[in-house]
């Protein structure tokens, strides 16, 4: 059955505070600590659900946070998978949109949670990744800790119809090319630093709304005269499309693609909304979840059901339920509806806390336990990044 990207709107419940001591940053530290310990665990595997309140300290727009799109921009509303596909209209806007947003997505780094994460798995706490996020910082800053991309990643595009990739950065290349008005008002936006300031309220003073995922609206723009290129492997050779005929591939004197063109559409490598998510994905983040012992979720309100399914499954298989997340999460009470009175964070922990500040400290108290240092377990069997 497939599995599709749907944004979850319905209200979420306040965030527990599990166990009852842990409110302050020391305590939400001890009782992190007690959750990831291996000597709780015979195998000592965790598997992390990371989203995008990991990389807000990175200056990335969320979308549930304080200052996250959906909170202060309630008629937010993202494009959908079957709108690209179909609507030249819709992609027009839609790289625009991007065009403007990739330069502040690309020069963010990783924060103190990525390293942190990175640290875990060198300690053999954690065995693996599973990220919702598009940024490719987990893979980046730890290549030898298992990483699958549940929703895709922003570095490249892919061609649906030849499947080929291409590298974002030169996609965005050709954009300013092909759009050099756009490309004046890009850098004249990166001089007044509307694009740079990490504050959404001080973009907005300057006419811009960010939003997740390199996204950036000018109020009343007129998209209709932007233009993007089509895929330089289906112009030298046009590709085959399920129905048997050769695909067509038209442009303009400037290489920008034309609706009359029946192939050569470049898509990001991202699943977008109402976008289905392919199966071997899907079966590696349960395989992953699987072959864990317990599941911590960091910077996920589990708005998303392809997320909020797996620690569903971890529920079910009785695995231990840990989440660190400033707001609520979907389901939140379900997962801790039977947790015992005792409970000081063995089992299951809820915390509300800063995850690029928590999580260092986390580092640093699990390698001063005797005999901890340099502890290794078998990752969780995933080979590569997705």
């Amino acid at each position: 059955m497939p599995l599709m990207r749907i944004p979850y709107t319905s209200p979420l419940p306040l965030p527990k505070v599990i166990p009852p001591y842990a409110t302050t940053p020391s305590t939400a530290i001890t009782a992190l600590c007690n959750f990831l310990s291996p000597s709780h665990s015979s195998s000592g595997k965790t598997v992390l659900l990371t989203g995008a309140g990991i990389s807000v300290a990175s200056g990335l727009a969320d979308y549930r946070g304080t200052n996250g799109t959906y909170t202060l921009n309630k008629t937010y509303r993202p494009i959908y998978y079957h709108e690209f596909v179909k609507d030249h209209e819709a992609r027009k806007r839609y790289w625009a949109r991007s065009f403007l947003g990739w330069t502040n997505l690309e020069r963010a780094r990783r924060n103190g949670g990525h390293v942190a994460v990175g640290e875990l798995g060198r300690l053999g706490v954690v065995g693996g990744v599973i990220t919702q996020n598009v940024d490719s910082f987990h893979p980046e800053t730890h290549p030898s800790l298992p990483t699958l991309e549940l929703h895709g990643y922003l570095r490249s595009l892919v061609c649906l119809s030849c499947r080929n990739e291409y590298p974002r950065n030169t996609f965005q290349s050709s954009l300013s090319m092909l759009n050099p008005s756009w490309a004046t008002f890009l850098e004249e936006m990166l001089a007044t630093g509307a694009l740079t300031t990490e504050d959404p309220m001080e973009r907005r003073s300057k006419g811009l709304r960010t939003n997740p995922d390199g996204d950036v609206d000018v109020p009343n723009a007129n998209y209709t005269t932007f233009r993007y290129p089509a895929c330089p492997v289906c112009m030298a050779k046009p590709p085959v499309l399920g129905n048997g005929e050769v695909g067509r591939i038209e442009v303009d004197s400037d290489g920008g693609w034309l609706p009359g063109s029946t192939a050569g559409v470049l898509k990001p490598a991202v699943i977008m909304f109402g976008e289905s998510i392919p199966n071997i994905v899907k079966e590696k983040a349960e395989n992953m979840i699987d072959e864990a012992s317990r599941i911590l979720v960091i910077g996920s309100s589990l708005a998303t059901y392809s997320a909020w399914r797996l620690v569903k499954r971890a529920k079910e298989r009785g695995m231990g339920i840990g989440i660190l997340n400033i707001g609520g999460a979907r389901g939140e009470d379900t997962f801790y509806s039977d947790m015992r009175e005792d409970n000081d964070g063995t089992d299951a922990v809820r915390i509300s806390e800063r995850s690029d500040l928590i999580l260092p400290e986390v580092v640093k108290v699990l390698e001063e336990v005797e005999g901890f240092k340099g502890h290794k377990t078998a990752p969780i069997s995933h080979n590569s990044s997705s």
